[in-house]
């Protein structure tokens, strides 16, 4: 006789929802902005929200007037594929804490906290990258962070970085170590604006595909050397202003570029006022 298999519904429970689910966690500066979330009309129906620690779900994604919540916890089910502008401009965020990322299905995070200007703490230990293609803007305009780990980051999907980290001017230091870039081709003003960064290890970057490099470092004003001796620059078309106002910058390595077939370089050592 065929043994029959035993079955918790709770262990059953809890294993869909860990496969089947994103889950964040969302602490609030105040309720000043109410806005917190961006969803698209098409997906609603697979974003759940609860506010502070309570078990019924709320139908809505903003916050009103007289709502007094510390936090908001969001559960994603599979069927969402995209982080595009899910937090855009959520300026009322000073945390989000992503608990569990078991899934490989995101394929888009361009804009995905852009504008989140009071963010302070974004855990993304637990985030899985592995099929995103674009991520463009993805922390753009997150000017009170101070610090990003990306250790986890699988980047060898994405084509589009550009205005990644763009005024992120709280950042002090980046490890993009073990960023694959192998298949990126823009990298338009990705570290622009970012005025508290000291150092940059770009060594492990791969742009043989790049074409655009405009903006790449500009106002990047605490950096005060830059290695660049590893990029392959013959499909550059556009360095347009690429170390704009880089005041500090003292070492400039960029001994193996071709700029061949660059089209423009106006601006591109402008206000460099410290480089001899």
């Amino acid at each position: 006789m065929q043994k029959r298999l035993s079955l918790d519904i709770n262990d059953y429970i809890e294993y869909s929802q860990s496969y089947s689910s994103i889950k964040i966690e969302l602490k609030l500066l105040d309720n000043k902005y109410a806005k917190f979330i961006n969803i698209s009309e098409k997906d609603k129906e697979y974003y759940h929200i609860y506010f502070d620690d309570s078990k019924e779900e709320i139908k809505r994604f903003n916050l009103n007037q007289n709502d007094k919540v510390n936090k908001i916890k969001i559960r994603i089910d599979y069927q969402a594929k995209s982080f595009n502008n899910l937090f855009y401009n959520s300026k009322s965020i000073s945390s989000i804490i992503f608990k569990k990322y078991v899934r490989t299905n995101i394929n888009d995070m361009n804009s995905a906290f852009l504008g989140c200007s009071s963010l302070k703490e974004l855990s993304l230990s637990k985030f899985t990258t592995n099929n995103v293609t674009d991520m463009s803007y993805m922390f753009s305009g997150c000017s009170s962070l101070n610090e990003l780990n990306l250790s986890n980051f699988n980047t060898n999907n994405v084509t589009n970085m550009r205005y990644m980290f763009y005024y992120c001017k709280s950042l002090k230091e980046l490890n993009l170590s073990k960023f694959n870039t192998n298949n990126i081709t823009n990298l338009s003003s990705i570290f622009s604006g970012c005025s508290s960064l000291k150092h940059i290890d770009l060594s492990n970057f791969n742009t043989n595909k790049v074409t655009d490099m405009g903006f790449m470092f500009a106002s990047c004003s605490s950096l005060k050397e830059l290695n660049l001796s590893n990029f392959n620059t013959n499909n550059v078309t556009n360095m347009n202003s690429m170390f704009y106002y880089c005041s500090s910058l003292k070492e400039l390595n960029l001994s193996n570029f071709n700029t061949n077939n660059v089209n423009n370089m106006s601006s591109i050592f402008s206000l460099c006022s410290s480089l001899k």
